[in-house]
C-alpha cells in the first residue's frame, strides 16, 4: 500500500464523523427548505419566512444585540487589557478573577442575572431602590425598552474576559524596546496606548471580532434561558425564531429554509468585515 493510500486511510473515520456530524444535515437541511412536507419541490417556504414580519423583526433584534455587544466587549476587554498588562500587587489574582465570567456556563450565568433583574426580588432593583436612584422597582426583563439593553449588558460581561484575554496575549509580544524608545521621546502612557500598543495588537483585535461576530450571531443560550424571545418579540432574534418554527411549530421546511437564508446573510456579513478589516499589507 503507498503511502498515500496509507494515509487516507489513517483520516477516513474523521471524515465520515465529519461528513455525519456536519455535511449530512447541512444537506438535509437545503433539501428541506426546497420541499413541502410531501416531499415535493417549491418555494414557497422561502417567500413564506421573508414575508413574515416576525423574520425581519427577529433579524433587526440580532443585529442590534450583536453589535451592541461587540462594541462594549471590544472596548471593555481592550481596556482590561491594557489596564492588566501594567505591573502592580496581586496582578495575578486580578487576572484570574476576571476570566470568571468567560468561564461561567451560559446557562448559569442566564439564570444568576436573571434572579438579579427580577422585578420584585432582584438584588439590582433592590440596590437601586435602597439607594434612592428609583422609586420603585423597573421590570428590567419585562419591559420593552429596557429588556434588550440588559441583554446586551450580560452578553458583555459574558464575554468581555474573551477579548482581554486574547488582547493581552499580544501586549505581552510587544517589544519592550518600543516602549523605552517612546519614552526617551518623551511620551507618556496614553501616548503608548495609542502609537504603540494598539497598532501592535490590531491583528488580535480585528480577529477576536470576528469570532464575536461569528458567536453573536448564532447566539442563543443567554436570550432564550431569560426572555425567551419576549416580550412581545423584543428580544427575538433569528436563531430563536428558527427554533421556535422547527421544535415549536413543527414548520420544519420553513425552519430549514429560514437557516439557509440566514446562513447566506451571516457569510455576507462575515466577508464584508473581512474585506473592510483587511490590513492595508494584504490588500
Amino acid at each position: 500500500m503507498s503511502r498515500s493510500y496509507t494515509g487516507l486511510v489513517f483520516i477516513l473515520p474523521a471524515i465520515i464523523v465529519l461528513a455525519m456530524l456536519i455535511a449530512y444535515p447541512v444537506i438535509y437541511t437545503g433539501y428541506l427548505s426546497v420541499t413541502d412536507p410531501q416531499g415535493a419541490l417549491t418555494t414557497k417556504n422561502f417567500v413564506n419566512v421573508i414575508r413574515a414580519p416576525a423574520s425581519l423583526q427577529a433579524f433587526l433584534n440580532l443585529i442590534y444585540f450583536v453589535g451592541g455587544s461587540i462594541v462594549f466587549q471590544v472596548v471593555l476587554g481592550t481596556a482590561a487589557a491594557i489596564l492588566l498588562n501594567q505591573s502592580f500587587y496581586g496582578r495575578g489574582i486580578v487576572r484570574s478573577i476576571t476570566l470568571i465570567p468567560w468561564v461561567v456556563p451560559g446557562i448559569v450565568a442566564a439564570t444568576t442575572w436573571a434572579w438579579m433583574f427580577h422585578t420584585e426580588f432582584g438584588i439590582i432593583n433592590y440596590m437601586l431602590t435602597g439607594a434612592g436612584a428609583i422609586p420603585a422597582p423597573i421590570g428590567w426583563l419585562t419591559n420593552k425598552d429596557t429588556v434588550m439593553p440588559v441583554m446586551i449588558a450580560i452578553n458583555v460581561w459574558k464575554l468581555f474576559p474573551f477579548v482581554a484575554v486574547m488582547v493581552l496575549a499580544g501586549l505581552q509580544s510587544v517589544p519592550q524596546e518600543l516602549y523605552e524608545a517612546a519614552r526617551m521621546d518623551g511620551a507618556n502612557f496614553w501616548n503608548e496606548v495609542r502609537d504603540i500598543m494598539l497598532p501592535q495588537v490590531r491583528p488580535v483585535i480585528v480577529s477576536v471580532t470576528l469570532l464575536l461576530v461569528i458567536w453573536g450571531l448564532n447566539s442563543i443560550t443567554l436570550i432564550y434561558a431569560i426572555t425567551r424571545g419576549g416580550p412581545a418579540n423584543k428580544t427575538l432574534i433569528t436563531p430563536i425564531l428558527i427554533f421556535r418554527l422547527a421544535f415549536e411549530s413543527f414548520q420544519f421546511n420553513q425552519a430549514a429554509a429560514l437557516s439557509v437564508l440566514f446562513f447566506i446573510v451571516a457569510a455576507i456579513i462575515v466577508a464584508i468585515y473581512l474585506r473592510v478589516s483587511r490590513s492595508p499589507e494584504g490588500a
